[in-house]
């Protein structure tokens, strides 16, 4: 792989870890409107249970110390293409800063375990639904 390319990769890696966050914060803030406001598609199943393997494999890797594969693909990526792992590129300088933070790890497990029993208690204000085929009107 040529250096051009592993640090397109990288980009494109960190791009993808950014879009996983932000539906997992995003998604959580819109799932808690959505159920005040009583917006149907914040009960559909599929959405609802991807967002919460995303949140319970976070949570899980905080309490066993692991970085997330996604940094580490990420900044092996920035190695072969011979930069310093989160080397000043543009996408990398913006987007880094959004996501990235720099405290004890015990902060991020805290953090972590709160966001996730924020995401269990949604589940209990704000059940999803399995899907039951087609409605009819009456």
């Amino acid at each position: 792989m040529t250096p051009y390319t592993a640090g397109l990769l990288a980009d494109l890696m960190l791009l993808l870890h950014v879009a996983i966050v932000a539906f997992a914060v995003l998604g959580q803030l819109l799932f808690m409107a959505g159920g005040l406001r009583g917006w149907a598609w914040v009960r559909v199943m599929w959405v609802r249970l991807a967002h919460l393997a995303l949140i319970a494999f976070v949570v899980l890797q905080s309490w066993l110390g692991q970085i997330c594969p996604l940094t580490i693909w990420e900044q092996s990526l920035r190695l072969q293409a011979g930069q310093e792992a989160y080397a000043e590129s543009f996408i990398e300088y913006w987007l880094s800063r959004l996501i990235f933070f720099n405290a004890p790890a015990w902060v991020f497990m805290v953090a972590y375990t709160a966001f996730g029993m924020l995401v269990l208690l949604s589940w209990w204000w704000w059940p999803p639904r399995r899907n039951r085929g087609p409605r009819t009107q009456p």
